[in-house]
């Protein structure tokens, strides 16, 4: 075993160790990490491919700057809660004319534009605070949605997928990402999964000659199922998304 960086440490901690297999993390930045059986780097997209921290293994990770991030920006405007407002939303609805660019630091895959800065489209009289809420869970939704097509586009296959970060303890953002990808998401047992165990495991395996076998996924307390009836509804938002991109990419 190797070092790592802190997301190829997550994924030791994770057990994302094998081709097909993938985490989600909603943290401050946004990340879609899969293991690769080999370097399949697409500069053109900003997607990232690296050694992973096990030998002969390798892998993607697409990148957004903004996710955790996006929604306590919003929160500090409305002097509220960033759970509260997620709190506060019922089931999952189809996407909604506002849309939000969660570029407020620019932005990595697939856009790789430091100049970038985020806004909202579509306001109207009647957008109110949940409106607002639901825009920007869903923007953070459209740019994980470009990391996953950038990803797919190098022939890379995702079979499973698991959510880590403050961000995952939001339901409604779970199964808006989801429905967004068409793919069920899993939730771990109550604990940390993350970096700091998979460092501990990575000098484990340095110490002792143990290899893959120790990173085990952890236990699944519940799995997040897409939203059948709303996928197309996703799928059309996210081409909005991608156009808004388009019309504001030369405004600074």
């Amino acid at each position: 075993a190797g070092g790592g960086g802190d997301n190829a440490a997550s994924a030791i901690g994770m057990g994302v160790v094998k081709p097909g297999q993938a985490f989600v993390s909603l943290g401050t930045s946004g990340v879609l990490f899969a293991a690769t059986p080999g370097y399949a780097a697409a500069p053109e997209s900003a997607l990232h491919s690296f050694c992973h921290a096990l030998p002969d293994l390798w892998h993607q990770m697409g990148v957004i700057l903004s996710a955790t991030d996006s929604l306590n920006w919003l929160a500090s405007v409305l002097n509220e809660d960033a759970r509260t407002l997620t709190s506060d939303l019922d089931a999952l609805q189809a996407p909604g004319r506002t849309i939000f660019m969660p570029y407020l630091g620019g932005e990595r895959t697939p856009h790789n534009d430091a100049n970038i800065r985020g806004g909202f489209l579509h306001l109207a009289h009647n957008t109110d605070r949940a409106a607002l809420t639901r825009a920007v869970l869903e923007g953070v939704t459209h740019a994980l949605r470009d990391s996953f097509d950038a990803m797919t586009q190098t022939g890379t296959k995702i079979d499973s997928l698991i959510a880590v970060g403050g961000g995952s303890k939001s339901d409604y953002w779970l199964k808006a990402i989801a429905t967004s990808l068409n793919m069920p998401i899993q939730l771990p047992a109550a604990g940390d999964f993350g970096g700091a165990l998979g460092a501990a495991r990575l000098g484990r395996m340095a110490a002792t000659g143990e290899g893959a076998e120790l990173a085990v996924p952890p236990p699944i307390s519940r799995t997040i199922e897409p939203d059948a009836n709303l996928v197309d509804n996703f799928a059309e938002a996210h081409g909005r998304y991608a156009d808004a991109y388009r019309a504001v990419k030369f405004l600074r």
